[in-house]
């Protein structure tokens, strides 16, 4: 299961990847998504929003609210001083970021990648980021509970 709800944004990303045939290009594309990413304030990068299992330096912030059935909705912001890994952080943050906790639990990130080709042309390192930096948002779904 990739998400019950795929925003728009999800879609667009999905449907993009789908467009480009030239993994250069998709690439590419990877990078122009972390260049969209919203600034982190200078105070998020701490030690308690670092990402740890990441070659590349990544943080992740995350703000919890409720919504109308009190459940818990986490929003994410994050950033990395890689090029590329910023751009799986974007991608990671489509996926994740406005779902309510339990439905960030029963998200599947590796169903997208696996989706959009991901997996097999990330490095071994950049695909233990990935799982580091799920395990994170996973771990913050948990902790809203």
């Amino acid at each position: 299961m990739t998400g019950g709800r795929t925003g728009s944004k999800l879609d667009e990303i999905i449907e993009n990847f789908d467009y480009l045939d030239d993994w250069e290009d998709r690439y590419r594309y990877l990078i122009e998504l972390g260049r969209g990413l919203e600034p982190l304030d200078e105070a998020a990068y701490n030690e308690r929003n670092k990402v740890r299992g990441c070659a590349s330096q990544v943080w992740l912030e995350c703000r919890i609210a409720k919504d109308d059935l009190g459940c818990p909705v986490l929003y994410l912001k994050g950033d990395s001083d890689a090029h590329i890994v910023r751009g799986l952080v974007a991608l990671l943050l489509a996926l994740y970021s406005g779902q309510t906790a339990a439905r960030i639990l029963a998200t599947d990130a590796e169903g997208l990648f696996g989706k959009l080709g991901l997996l097999t042309h990330l490095t071994p390192q950049r695909s233990n980021g990935v799982r580091s930096m799920v395990e994170r948002i996973k771990n913050d779904a948990r902790s809203a509970v």
